[in-house]
């Protein structure tokens, strides 16, 4: 056989691996499990760090403050030294919409060793430790809640026994960039974390999604969170990974009624929001950003080349054997696609999107090699998701 068909023929043994192996990542029914209502509701304190969000807060503050929970809770907004006006914005906010009691603060800029979210997240649960909550609801200023968001999250959290519960919030999806490339986000996130594996007991696969998480206050106290991450730029992954090795229950899963506000409209949006984190998921290593480009290539671009190629050499083995793998990719995209309401002829558009996102990886890894860090709202890290020694 040539080169391309045994090429091809890899490309398809990785996808028909992907299909049945790799936790069954490509659906999209891992939803909040069954629960019950409590006798007694716990208490709980939200807390929003918001860094100039005034654009988002009108969208998504008052859904948290409209909650319709049984017991007690309270919201605490910390403005991460903002510059809009974010911090007053969300008290006229409550002062319109009311419900929940709303507490604004804004600590001092972060000390060296922490990233800004962390610290406005640190800053916040100190507040929040003088109601001694049971359940600390983390969720960031861009997500809009359902009034039954928290009432369902705590249910699902008792009745489970879960330490952490999570839920990767629906994402804005209007633009034709964001039509392209959010639902593949999704996609290659629940990829590299299979939620069902994230939410068995024993396996060591730990993530969750840093917009809506609900954490058990003893355990935060336990891990030391957020003092134990407080480097992090992919906090929400470091956050479950401690959570784990104490020996907590972890479940990650998709959202019905929990939605980002927050607008991509520009590729060079999405493009930042990817690249000032994808090297770091790489742990900086050159050998896993060589592997991970590769990996790419051989999983989402050679099954359309293949096809090209053998059609132009008129190599059938090689045309039908891309195709084959083409389809079994755009096959699994489909679920992603219907939950984001999305039409399906996107789909075989998927090896155009991961080559952005290779694209965006490199990016990412230059940048950091030129000095400049993972940048975020004015802020630079020069050594982004370093997580400290807690020793």
């Amino acid at each position: 056989m040539s080169a391309i068909v045994w090429t091809a023929s890899a490309s398809l043994a990785a996808w028909l691996w992907l299909l049945l192996c790799q936790g069954f990542f490509w659906r999209t029914d891992v939803r909040l499990p069954p629960r019950r209502d409590p006798e007694v509701w716990p208490s709980v304190c939200v807390v929003v760090p918001a860094r100039d969000e005034a654009a988002v807060l009108p969208a998504s503050l008052p859904s948290l403050l409209a909650q319709d929970y049984p017991g007690r809770a309270e919201v605490f907004l910390v403005d991460d030294g903002s510059a809009d006006g974010t911090g007053e914005l969300a008290r006229e906010l409550s002062r319109r919409h009311g419900g929940l009691p709303l507490t604004v603060d804004r600590p001092g800029e972060p000390p060296a060793g922490w990233t800004g979210k962390l610290w406005a997240v640190r800053h916040g649960i100190a507040l929040a430790r003088a109601r001694d909550p049971a359940y600390l609801l983390l969720t960031d200023a861009d997500i809009a809640h359902a009034p039954d968001s928290l009432r369902e999250l705590v249910a699902a959290a008792r009745t489970g026994g879960f330490d952490l519960v999570s839920q990767m919030a629906r994402l804005r999806v209007e633009s034709l960039w964001e039509r392209l490339v959010v639902p593949a986000f999704v996609y290659f996130f629940a990829q590299l974390y299979p939620f069902r594996r994230v939410g068995a007991r024993g396996a060591r696969t730990a993530a969750a999604a840093g917009g809506c998480v609900l954490l058990r206050a003893e355990t935060a106290a336990r891990a030391r969170i957020p003092d134990a991450i407080r480097q992090a730029v992919i906090d929400d992954v470091a956050l479950a990974r401690v959570v784990k090795a104490g020996g907590g229950h972890v479940w990650l899963g998709l959202a019905d009624r929990v939605d980002s506000v927050r607008p991509y409209p520009r590729l060079h949006d999405l493009w930042r929001m990817v690249s000032r984190s994808a090297y770091a998921q790489l742990r900086h290593n050159p050998l896993l950003l060589l592997g991970t480009v590769a990996g790419l290539v051989l999983v989402y671009l050679v099954p359309p080349a293949a096809v090209v190629a053998g059609a132009a050499a008129g190599s059938a083995a090689a045309a039908v054997t891309g195709a084959a793998a083409w389809l079994v990719m755009a096959v699994t995209y489909v679920p992603m696609l219907r939950y984001h309401r999305q039409p399906l002829w996107l789909a075989p558009l998927l090896p155009c999107t991961a080559f952005l996102y290779l694209l965006m990886t490199v990016d990412s890894a230059v940048q950091h090699y030129r000095g400049r860090g993972a940048a975020w709202k004015g802020r630079t890290y020069a050594r982004p998701d370093a997580v400290p020694d807690e020793g």
